[in-house]
This record gives C-alpha cells, sequence and structure tokens, in this order.
C-alpha cells in the first residue's frame, strides 16, 4: 500500500504479536514516552511465551552477581563463540551480551517484570569454555493474576500444564520430581502446598512460568498506558518511499489502517503451523501436530517480512523439544522425563542412538542426525520399566499415578511384561532391543554410559536422581515396561528475518528497510544453530525488541 492519505490511528510505535517481544517492545515504548499499540491475531495474549517456562538467559545480569557466580562478558562472549560461533555475526552476539544486562535491569526497576536466579539449572553446554555448570538462567516471580483486571485475566493464554492445582517454578520442579527420592524433594513437596493452602485462604490466584511473565508484562503495560488489541491481524505492511509507515489491520470485520511515526517492530513468532512452509524448509518429516507453540504461529509476519525485501536465514531450523502426542492432547513436551534413570529411547530397530538427557534441542537434532539402514527415529520410543514409572514424574504424572486409561487403550503408551513382548508391540527385532537394554543395563550398574556419555554432563544430572552414582542411569528389570512414541516436536521455529544489532530488519545486500523492526521468532535466531541455555529464546526476544524501540525512541 503506498496510499498514506488517510490513517484510521496513529501511534508511535506499532508492534504485531503479544509474547515477551512483543510486550517488551510495547513496554520498552512506554518507558520513552512513546506511544505504543500491540496487536494480537489471536483471541488470547501471551504466544508462546505463556506455555512456556518463562525463563530468560541472559548472561552477566545482576541476579548472577547477587548470586556470587562472577560471570563477565568475556566468559558469555566465549561461550557463545563455543556454541554459537560464527553462524551469526559477533555484532548481534556482542549487542545481546551488553544490552540483555540493562534491559533485565530496567525492566526490575521500573517495572512489575521481575526475575530470581535459578540455581543449579546449567548451561546446556557447561563444559565449553565460558559455559556455566551453576547455571545464568533467571525465572520470573510468582504473580497473583487477581493484581489483572477480570477481562485480561479472561483474554490471557493458559499453558494448561498439569499441575493439579499447585503453583510449580522451575526451580521446585527439580526436586518434586524426586520427591520420593531425597529430603529435598519432601521439603520442596510441603513448601508447594503451603503455597497452595496460603493461596487458597488469601483468595490468591498464584501464576508461575511462562503465564506468571506475560502476566506481569500485561500489568506492566496496562500500568503505563499501552494498548493492546486482540483478534486483529496483520494483512499489510504500509510502505512509503521505501520505507514501512504503518500497517493494515483486520479487526470487527473492518479493514484499518494504523500509522507507525517511528517503527513497526514485528514480534509475531515463527511459522510452526504453517505445513506448507514446514514442508518447504525444515527436515523431513515434519509435522505442525508435533509443536507446543500457538495456533496462531503461521508466519504470516514473515511472508510480509520477505515481500517487502526482507532477507531470511536459518529456516530449516527450529527449538527442538522432543515430544510425545497423546490421542487428542496437545504435544507433551519432555525435558526431565529424558533425565531419569531406568530409560532408554531407540530407534525403530531397537537401538539407542543418543544420549537421551542431552538438551532437548541437541536431542532433536540427534534423531534428524541418525541414519541407520533399515530404521527410523521417527517416532522414536522411550521405554521404561515399573521402577522408573514409580518413582519419578513422567508425562505430568506423579510417581506410582498410573497412565490414563485412553493412553493404554488407544495404544499410545505401549505395556508388556517382557522386553521381547514390548519389542513386538513397538515393531523393533526382540532379540535387537532385549540386547540394547541388556547393554545399557550393564553401563548402569557400572554407573558410565560408554556409548553415549549419559550423565557426564552437569547439565543431564540435573533432572536425575542424586541417590545413584550416575543420577541418570539405572537398569531396567521390572515390568511393566512402557514404550511411549517420541517425535522432533519444537516450541518454535529458528528461522525468520534477518535483523541487525538494533533490531532493524535487513535487505539480502544488508541495507535496513527503514521503519521495520523485528525480534522473537519471526526473527532469525542470535542463538544460530544451537540453544546454549534455558531461557535462550525469550532472552534475545526481550532484548532485541528493547533495543529496537531504544534505536526508534533516539530516531
Amino acid at each position: 500500500m503506498n496510499d498514506t492519505n488517510r490513517w484510521d490511528h496513529t501511534y508511535d510505535v506499532v508492534v504485531v504479536g503479544s509474547g515477551a517481544a512483543g510486550m517488551a517492545a510495547a513496554l520498552t515504548a512506554r518507558l520513552r514516552g512513546l506511544t505504543a499499540l500491540v496487536v494480537e491475531k489471536t483471541d488470547v495474549y501471551g504466544g508462546t511465551t505463556a506455555l512456556s517456562g518463562g525463563a530468560i538467559w541472559v548472561p552477566n545480569n545482576f541476579h548472577l552477581d547477587a548470586a556470587g557466580l562472577g560471570d563477565t562478558p568475556e566468559k558469555a562472549r566465549a561461550y557463545l563463540q563455543a556454541t554459537v560461533g560464527d553462524r551469526v555475526p559477533a555484532a548481534r552476539r556482542d549487542a545481546y551480551i551488553e544490552h540483555g544486562p540493562r534491559m533485565v535491569r530496567e525492566f526490575h526497576d521500573r517495572t512489575d517484570v521481575k526475575f530470581v536466579y535459578t540455581p543449579g539449572y546449567s548451561d546446556y553446554f557447561p563444559e565449553e569454555l565460558g559455559g556455566c555448570p551453576q547455571g545464568r538462567s533467571i525465572e520470573p516471580q510468582i504473580f497473583d493474576l487477581k493484581k489483572l483486571p477480570p477481562e485480561q485475566r479472561a483474554t490471557m493464554r493458559r499453558a494448561g500444564l498439569p499441575t493439579y492445582g499447585l503453583t510449580i517454578t522451575s526451580h521446585d520442579f527439580r526436586h518434586l520430581n524426586m520427591v520420593g527420592r531425597t529430603w529435598a524433594g519432601k521439603r520442596t513437596s510441603a513448601k508447594v502446598g503451603a503455597r497452595a493452602v496460603k493461596a487458597l485462604l488469601s483468595g490468591q490466584k498464584l501464576l508461575s512460568l511462562g503465564e506468571a511473565l506475560i502476566a506481569r508484562m500485561r500489568h506492566s503495560l496496562d500500568a503505563r498506558g499501552g494498548e493492546l488489541w486482540l483478534s486483529t491481524p496483520l494483512t499489510e505492511l504500509v510502505e512509503d518511499g521505501g520505507r514501512i509507515v504503518g500497517v493494515r489491520v483486520h479487526r470487527d470485520g473492518r479493514e484499518l489502517a494504523i500509522r507507525a511515526t517511528g517503527g513497526v517492530v514485528l514480534a509475531a513468532g515463527g511459522f510452526s503451523h504453517n505445513q506448507r512452509l514446514r514442508e518447504k524448509y525444515l527436515p523431513s518429516p515434519t509435522s505442525a501436530e508435533w509443536s507446543a507453540t500457538p495456533e496462531g504461529q503461521t508466519g504470516d509476519a514473515l511472508e510480509l517480512g520477505t515481500a517487502a525485501g526482507a532477507a531470511v536465514d536459518l529456516m530449516d531450523k527450529v527449538w527442538g523439544a522432543p515430544s510425545a502426542v497423546p490421542p487428542g492432547g496437545k504435544p507433551f513436551f519432555l525435558v526431565a522425563d529424558r533425565g531419569i534413570p531406568g530409560m532408554v529411547i531407540v530407534d525403530s530397530a531397537g537401538e539407542r542412538y543418543a544420549n537421551e538427557a542431552a538438551p532437548y534441542h541437541q536431542f532433536v537434532d540427534a534423531m534428524y542426525a541418525h541414519h541407520r539402514p533399515g530404521a527410523t527415529t521417527v517416532p522414536s520410543w522411550l521405554i521404561l520399566d515399573a521402577t522408573s514409572k514409580a518413582r519419578y514424574i513422567f508425562m505430568g504424572l506423579f510417581p506410582g499415578q498410573a497412565f490414563p486409561k485412553p493412553w493404554l487403550e488407544s495404544g499410545f503408551v505401549k505395556k508388556a511384561s517382557s522386553i521381547e513382548e514390548l519389542a513386538t508391540q513397538i515393531g523393533a527385532p526382540p532379540k535387537r532391543l532385549r540386547a540394547t537394554v541388556s547393554r545399557f543395563n550393564g553401563f548402569a550398574r557400572a554407573g558410565r554410559d560408554e556409548d553415549y556419555h549419559r550423565g557426564d554432563s552437569v547439565y543431564d544430572r540435573y533432572y536425575g536422581d542424586p541417590t545413584l552414582p550416575n543420577p541418570n542411569l539405572a537398569p531396567l528389570e521390572k515390568g511393566p515396561y512402557y514404550a511411549v512414541p517420541v517425535h522432533p516436536g519444537d516450541i518454535g521455529t529458528k528461522g525468520g528475518l534477518v535483523t541487525d544489532a538494533m533490531g532493524r530488519v535487513l535487505r539480502e545486500d544488508g541495507t535496513a528497510i527503514e521503519g521495520l523492526y523485528a525480534s522473537g521468532n519471526v526473527s532469525a535466531a542470535v542463538m544460530g544453530e544451537t540453544y546454549p541455555g534455558p531461557g535462550a529464546t525469550i532472552g534475545p526476544a526481550m532484548t532485541f525488541s528493547w533495543l529496537a524501540v531504544n534505536h526508534i525512541a533516539r530516531a
């Protein structure tokens, strides 16, 4: 559209998308005295962030200083060089290292967007140069949903996690997973229970994880006078003289033209739910049904950005999330579930092919990289015995809690009295699966995985059982045995519009498209092809939104 004679509304900053990236952009605009509007395609706000753990990975932030970790920009730079490498320009990596801590500090001091350090949640590659075994992740402070007005409560995207009415933080979960094994687990269980009782008596509705982060951002944006429109999909970027000057949206049955005097920030997420784009760019096989992202992640803003001349990168990558998809249910993201002892993951031939407890993004990469004649990894099969089922939380079920009948009756969960019988059910050669389990059991008894080194990394052990010599290893010896199909799911696509260190969208020739910015999963990830630590998705999303709006404010 080139006709700029008529505008229905005018704002300094127009933001597309209401996850952490979009909220951070709008909130920063208000902190700079700029008018801001967030438009959200769906009828609920929060995006993928609301469904996430809500953590952010920002090296050298003040919470880490307070914990005495001794993190420095130099350590962070070395770690990103070791993990991300030159796949991403150094200027973008350096901008993140320099400005991420400033974003965290300002939001903490001037808004209700506050975090707390998560002790011990290791970087995903802590043994690399600059890696931090104690972890750099911080998670949102618990928030009372009742601080929001009723309409904002009703229209916030909810994760629907199986917490049975309990408010559980990331740090809590690590210990709750060992409630039947450690005193720390029992103490945490008592703490979480007391929190629930106190909230019930006081009338609070407590949120944690990604829900808490989104609620805190919405509360802060509302207090600062920022606007958010729901059910308002972006239909067009308005260009005038080579500059993006506004947007067209569809709202209440009308098409509206909204002027953005400072700039438009695209923060609308990736294309996880666009099967056409998945098949065009991502490794095969691929399916939107395996994605844990919201239904609105269809790449609309991405395609409008490319139509405006933007370059793209990393389009063949996702934020990998090994997932099990129950019948009629949403994908269940297997994070801690792959760290418990007494469990293996095998291909269709009944053989292990990777360290099951590896960081989730790395495990999905291994699923696609594994090639053995006559074998496939989609799906793979997670196999566990009755001992592990009774000891640990698995797929949201507490220790000893039976699998839902529909899971068993539908065949989603296979159950057998022997490994050989289970092999027949999953279509694997019985002798080969027995040999795989026997070999693993030998490693478990010795406390050392000679094949894939499960339990060697500090990260592996975070979700393991500290009462065992190797927290991630125990033999599979007691029936019944169970098998669950595992698919290469995702928590978002990584590829998107190429941006510079200020969040400006770039053309193929490296020049900036004036007035157009991007952050979050609509942009090509600053973390390149890897995933350095818990929160390395949301941290950059917030930081580059903050940088983008600061650039707008200076201009």
